[in-house]
């Protein structure tokens, strides 16, 4: 196979430059797809500056890629040359061990993820194994879609997981890049929504995402008129929260579901939870199953992210938008290797 031009970070924190690589002999499961669009997240930006720790250079982001397959190794199956597919935060997982087994590949502890280990996708082309490139359904905007197999699988899992109904009150912390796609698919749901945010200058934006209510976060009183209320709360926001207060705001047997990468302790009373029968979960992405069921949902309920579009050429200007906490809502890079 040819080089692979791409854009990579020589060292923690340092700018994308331009990058080629020989990928070696294509694996006998895996695909290798022409990327088209690929969108940021914050998750390339902490691997970005590693701040998990397990950050390889040169470094290649991005894990929210649309393209289509251009070459198959003999084994793999499932899509065909010239398809259009996603790929996500994972790019690899066992298939033997019991999660895997069990339909949870997401949970694979040797698990692959698109851009640890191997280079991701901010580049003309990328591979993963044929089972997590996922075709993309008919109706979805190739060029709007790629936050969603990141982003999108992350606040749908939880309406899934936990077989929300579409009866159930649901309150989504933060409307950001997480929160605004959360408000668009519980709204699809048939939820009840409520928006919990620190500035009401986004309250009508909010509305618009799908919330019938918005609550400010800062006004105590409001807080506490919604105790008991929610049968699902969703927090989207990497900071920490008065968690006490949002499990006061669950109904009995509800669920406080923590999506954001909070570095702090989540610090709250046990009787916050025995006296009410409440859970706290958390969740990454999603099974392959999951995204495919997210994929279909959001073809037809047209529930796509509110993005902003670069070159890919542009990564590090749309990088420092993003690191600058202007992106409204997602970041979406679109090819321009020629």
């Amino acid at each position: 196979m040819s080089r692979i031009r791409a854009w990579a970070a020589p060292k923690a924190g340092a700018p994308l430059e331009s990058f080629e690589f020989d990928p070696g002999p294509l694996g006998a499961e895996e695909v290798e797809i022409a990327v088209e669009h690929c969108g940021i997240c914050h998750s390339d930006l902490s691997m970005l500056d590693n701040e998990w720790g397990f950050t390889a250079y040169p470094f290649v982001p991005g894990h929210e890629a649309i393209g289509r397959v251009v070459a198959m190794g003999p084994q793999a199956k499932g899509v065909a040359i010239g398809q259009r597919v996603g790929l996500g935060w994972n790019a690899g997982s066992c298939l033997h061990c019991a999660p895997c087994l069990g339909g949870n590949h997401h949970l694979c502890q040797r698990l692959q993820p698109t851009l640890a280990g191997r280079h991701g996708a901010f580049a003309e082309r990328v591979r993963a194994h044929w089972v997590w490139a996922m075709p993309l359904p008919e109706g979805l905007d190739p060029r709007e879609a790629g936050p969603l197999l990141c982003g999108g699988i992350t606040v749908f899992a939880p309406l899934r997981e936990f077989d929300v109904r579409p009866t159930a009150r649901v309150a989504v912390v933060g409307i950001g890049g997480l929160g605004h796609m959360a408000l668009k698919f519980c709204k699809a749901w048939g939820c009840e929504v409520t928006a919990f945010t620190t500035s009401l200058s986004k309250a009508e934006e909010a509305r618009a995402f799908g919330a019938h209510h918005v609550v400010s976060t800062g006004d105590a009183k409001a807080l506490a008129a919604l105790a008991g209320r929610f049968d699902l709360i969703i927090d989207t926001v990497n900071v920490s929260l008065d968690w006490d207060g949002l499990l006061a705001a669950l109904a009995p047997g509800g669920r406080l579901h923590v999506v954001g990468a909070v570095l702090e302790p989540v610090k709250f009373s046990a009787f916050s939870l025995i006296m009410g029968q409440k859970s706290v979960s958390g969740s990454p992405t999603g099974s392959r199953g999951a995204i495919d069921t997210m994929l279909g949902f959001a073809a037809r309920h047209q529930v796509l992210p509110k993005t902003e579009h670069f070159p890919m050429s542009k990564a590090n200007e749309a990088m420092d938008h993003l690191r600058a906490g202007k992106a409204r809502y997602r970041i979406v890079l679109d090819a321009d290797f020629g």
